[in-house]
C-alpha cells in the first residue's frame, strides 16, 4: 500500500475518532475533535498531491478518497446541526448534491466518460471546510462574531454547492438519456 492510500486509510480511521470526540461535548473533547478534523482535512489534500506527484493513483484511492472525504464532512455537518450551530436544510442540500453528483459521475463512468472536478466543486469544498472549522471553533470559543461568520460561510457553502451541482449536470448532460 502506497503512502497516499495509507493517508486515506488514516482519514477513514479518524472519522469515528472525530465523531466520538465531538459527541462527548466537553471543551477538551471539542478542542481535540477540531484538531482531528483539521488533521483529517489536511490528509485529504496531501494524499491527492502525493498520489498525483508520484504517479501512484490507484483504484483503491479513487474509491476510498472521496468516500473518506464525504464521511468526514457529513459527520461534521451533522454534529453542527445537532448542536444547532448550522441549519439542517443547508446540510440536506449539501448531502443531496453529493448523492446526485456521485450518481451522475458513476453513470458517466459506466459510459466511459469522466466528469472531472470543476473549479466550482473545489471552491465548494474549501468553503465547506472553512464553515465546518469555524463551527467547530465556535463549539470551543462561543462568540457572536464567530457564529455570524459560521452562518455566512455555511450559507455561502450552500449556494456554491447548488452552483457546482448545476455545473456538473451541465457537463454531464450527455450521459443522461431520459428516453431509456
Amino acid at each position: 500500500m502506497n503512502l497516499a492510500n495509507k493517508l486515506t486509510v488514516l482519514r477513514m480511521i479518524l472519522v469515528p475518532v472525530f465523531l466520538i470526540l465531538a459527541m462527548v461535548n466537553t471543551t477538551t473533547a471539542n478542542i481535540i475533535a477540531l484538531s482531528v478534523f483539521v488533521i483529517a482535512s489536511i490528509t485529504d489534500k496531501l494524499d491527492g498531491y502525493i498520489a498525483r506527484s508520484r504517479n501512484q493513483i490507484t483504484n483503491f484511492g479513487k474509491f476510498m478518497d472521496p468516500l473518506a472525504d464525504k464521511l468526514l464532512v457529513t459527520c461534521a455537518l451533522i454534529i453542527l446541526v445537532e448542536r444547532t450551530i448550522i441549519p439542517a436544510w443547508v446540510v440536506v442540500v449539501i448531502i443531496a448534491r453529493e448523492f446526485v453528483v456521485s450518481g451522475l459521475r458513476t453513470l458517466a463512468a459506466s459510459q466511459g466518460v469522466v466528469i472531472a472536478a470543476s473549479n466550482w466543486g473545489k471552491l465548494k469544498t474549501v468553503i465547506q471546510m472553512i464553515a465546518i472549522i469555524m463551527g467547530l471553533v465556535y463549539l470551543v470559543y462561543s462568540s457572536s462574531w464567530l457564529n455570524m461568520l459560521t452562518q455566512v460561510f455555511i450559507y455561502l457553502a450552500g449556494i456554491i454547492t447548488i452552483i457546482s451541482g448545476v455545473d456538473y449536470f451541465v457537463k454531464g448532460k450527455g450521459v443522461i438519456n431520459i428516453n431509456e
